[in-house]
């Protein structure tokens, strides 16, 4: 067998749930649609030295290099990676980059950055969950470092609390970040709704966890009730979405029932915020999910609707997901929570 790495793809059974597969059948699922056809595809550069060292220290840097060179390893924690994890790092960094700077330029509308690894666990000094570099940190202070944004929001939905994000602007005042995740699953002492920033950062940060075994309503309601008055709020620039997309039902690494409607809904949302509130300046950044069957039904409806799009990939789990929804006591006992946030915002 030849070594993975290089032109050598890990294979699906790779022994991690992060593997290549929900993103390739993502893409897969868009040409068998038509849906790529009315998209506009495209690769990036990766990000440069300068723009990794407005995140990430120089002897982090320099450690994640040479364990890359020398066949791969691991600094942190659930974040092995293996030659050339460097360099697929960087690209995937400069693809929320490029995203990014595509939508602030006028280049595009909106846009999604199809990238991996993913990135919104990692810290400034520290790999975590899969994520090697921070993408959309990254991405963010190469935009405020040009001077194409003063401020920023950044919506992070995957099921997972995305404490790095958090980490990294927790006392900045320009970036808003909002996390909505299941509750104590993953970091276990990340993500608490009393976590709202600190100094110049004060307010500018808001954790949204929800208890699990939520559904499409307890998703559509948090979303509604408490991230989208923030944003609205803050008055960004810019949206980012940090998309993930394991919150929904048949993720191994969640305990969520949200659909591709869910997904659908959520987008159709955020994009009416941008308009509102940034001129229509949206990107969404892949993050996680891995039910290598559901996400690219998931990603195909998020896509569609940023795209205006009429093409339709059926969810073959649709009515099945109808009949698995949380019962209304329980929808009920969970948006009560999200109303008692609410109000301790006020």
């Amino acid at each position: 067998m030849a070594p993975v790495g290089g032109l050598v793809q890990p294979s699906a059974a790779s022994g991690l749930p992060e593997n290549p597969e929900t993103k390739r059948r993502l893409k897969n699922l868009m040409e068998v649609t038509g849906l790529l056809g009315e998209l506009d595809p495209q690769s990036a550069e990766p990000v440069t030295d300068e723009d990794l060292l407005r995140v990430h220290p120089a002897e982090f840097l320099t450690t994640f290099k040479s364990l890359s060179d020398a066949g791969g390893g691991e600094t942190g924690m659930r974040a092995p990676f293996g030659p050339g994890g460097y360099e697929l790092a960087c690209l995937s960094a400069g693809l929320a980059k490029a995203a990014l700077i595509g939508v602030l330029d006028g280049q595009c509308r909106n846009a999604y950055a199809l990238s991996r690894p993913p990135g919104h666990h990692c810290l400034p000094d520290w790999q975590n969950g899969f994520c090697l570099l921070a993408n959309i940190a990254i991405a963010v202070e190469a935009a405020l470092a040009a001077g194409k944004a003063d401020r920023i929001a950044v919506l992070d939905w995957d099921v997972h609390h995305g404490n790095g994000t958090e980490a990294i602007f927790y006392d900045r005042g320009n970036v808003l970040t909002i996390s909505m995740h299941q509750e104590r699953n993953y970091p276990l002492d990340t993500g608490d709704f009393g976590a709202r920033g600190d100094g110049a950062g004060a307010g500018a940060n808001l954790n949204i966890p929800i208890p699990p075994g939520a559904g499409h309503e307890n998703w559509i309601y948090a979303l509604d009730r408490l991230a989208v008055p923030a944003i609205r709020a803050f008055k960004p620039d810019v949206l980012i979405i940090a998309c993930g997309f394991d919150a929904a039902a048949f993720d191994p690494l969640g305990r969520m029932l949200c659909t591709a409607e869910t997904f659908r809904e959520m987008t159709s949302r955020v994009l009416a915020l941008a308009d509102d509130t940034c001129a229509g300046r949206l990107v969404m950044v892949h993050e996680g999910g891995y039910s290598e069957t559901y996400v690219p039904f998931c990603g195909h409806a998020v896509l569609a609707e940023m795209a205006g799009s009429d093409i339709n990939a059926p969810d073959p789990f649709a009515d099945t997901l109808k009949l698995r929804q949380p019962p209304d006591d329980l929808v009920a006992w969970i948006n009560a929570r999200t109303d008692a946030m609410a109000e301790a915002l006020e």
